[in-house]
C-alpha cells in the first residue's frame, strides 16, 4: 500500500481522526498543542482552534458543532462558538485520551494519568443528556475504541495491555488481538476487520474478525497514533501521528498521512447532544 502525505504538519500528538460527513472534512486534534483541526482534502487547507486545554478527541454533533473529550471533562462547542460543560470533573495529574460516538449516541470518553500511572485512567459513556455511566476505572491508556459493522461489539485498546479487547453482548470484556507492539488509536472497516495505529511503531495493523494479522503498513514516521477512513466514499485510511517521543531525524513527524483507497470505511456516528 501507498501513502501520502496529506498535511504535512508538525503536531505535537495528533490524534482521533473522524471523517465528518455532513462538512466532507476531517476532524483531528493535536491533544499536548491543545487543537482541534478541520482538514478539507479538497483544498488542502487545515482549519485550527484551541481548545482551551489538552484534548483527547472532538466528534462532530448531530445539529453541528463538536463534541470534546477535554482535559477537566467533555464540552460541546456550539456552531456560533459557544461553549458549556456537559459532564466537568477535573482529576488532578489527568487527562483526556481518545474517544468515539457510538451506534446509540453516547460518546465513550476515555482518560489516562499524565505520569501513566497503572489503573490511574478510565473509561466513561456519555449520554447526550450528559448522564454518566462509568464502564471501566482501572485502565493504564485508554486508548482505541470501535464498533463492527452490525454494532453488536465494540472494540477496545489500553495501550500497556498490547492487546486489542472486545466488548461482546455479555457485557464482558474478552481478548480479541495480542499486538506486536503498543496499540494506540483504531477503527473498524466494513468488512468487520480492526485496523490499529501503533504507537512507537511507525505502521497501521489489519486484523480481520477472527482476530489474526493480516496487513502490515509502513510510515515514515515512528510515533503513528490513530487511523480513521475518510473522503467522499470512506475509502481512504488518514493516519495521525507525533513530533512526541520521535527521533531528531524523523522528518516527518506530526504530520497526517493519507493511504488512498485502502478499503471500505464506515460512516461514523454524530453526537446528539
Amino acid at each position: 500500500m501507498t501513502w501520502d502525505i496529506a498535511l504535512a504538519a508538525r503536531a505535537q500528538l495528533g490524534e482521533g481522526p473522524t471523517w465528518d460527513a455532513a462538512t466532507r472534512r476531517l476532524l483531528w486534534v493535536d491533544v499536548l498543542g491543545a487543537e482541534i483541526h478541520t482538514y478539507d482534502p479538497a483544498t488542502g487547507s487545515d482549519d485550527v482552534f484551541s481548545a482551551g486545554q489538552h484534548v483527547g478527541a472532538a466528534k462532530p454533533r448531530a445539529g453541528g458543532g463538536l463534541v470534546a473529550n477535554l482535559r477537566d471533562g467533555v464540552g460541546l462547542h456550539d456552531p456560533d462558538g459557544a461553549f458549556r460543560w456537559l459532564f466537568h470533573q477535573p482529576e488532578e495529574g489527568c487527562r483526556a485520551n481518545d474517544a468515539a460516538v457510538a451506534p446509540d449516541g453516547a460518546l465513550w470518553a476515555g482518560t489516562m494519568r499524565y505520569d501513566e500511572a497503572p489503573g490511574g485512567g478510565k473509561l466513561r459513556r456519555i449520554a447526550p443528556d450528559g448522564a454518566v455511566t462509568m464502564v471501566r476505572s482501572d485502565v493504564t491508556v485508554s486508548n482505541g475504541i470501535g464498533w463492527s459493522p452490525d454494532h453488536r461489539l465494540m472494540y477496545y485498546v489500553d495501550t500497556p495491555t498490547r492487546r486489542i479487547d472486545v466488548l461482546g453482548t455479555d457485557g464482558v470484556f474478552h481478548p480479541f488481538a495480542e499486538v506486536p507492539g503498543l496499540p494506540d488509536g483504531l477503527t473498524v472497516d466494513a468488512d468487520g476487520c480492526v485496523w490499529v495505529a501503533v504507537w512507537s511503531g511507525g505502521r497501521v495493523l489489519r486484523y480481520t474478525p477472527e482476530g489474526n494479522l493480516d496487513r502490515t503498513v509502513e510510515l515514515p514516521a515512528r510515533q503513528t497514533t490513530a487511523c480513521a477512513f475518510g473522503g467522499p466514499d470512506l475509502r481512504d485510511l488518514y493516519v495521525t501521528t507525533a513530533t512526541t517521543g520521535a527521533p531528531e531525524d524523523d522528518t516527518h513527524a506530526g504530520s497526517l498521512f493519507v493511504i488512498p483507497n485502502a478499503g471500505q470505511g464506515l460512516p461514523s456516528f454524530a453526537f446528539p447532544g
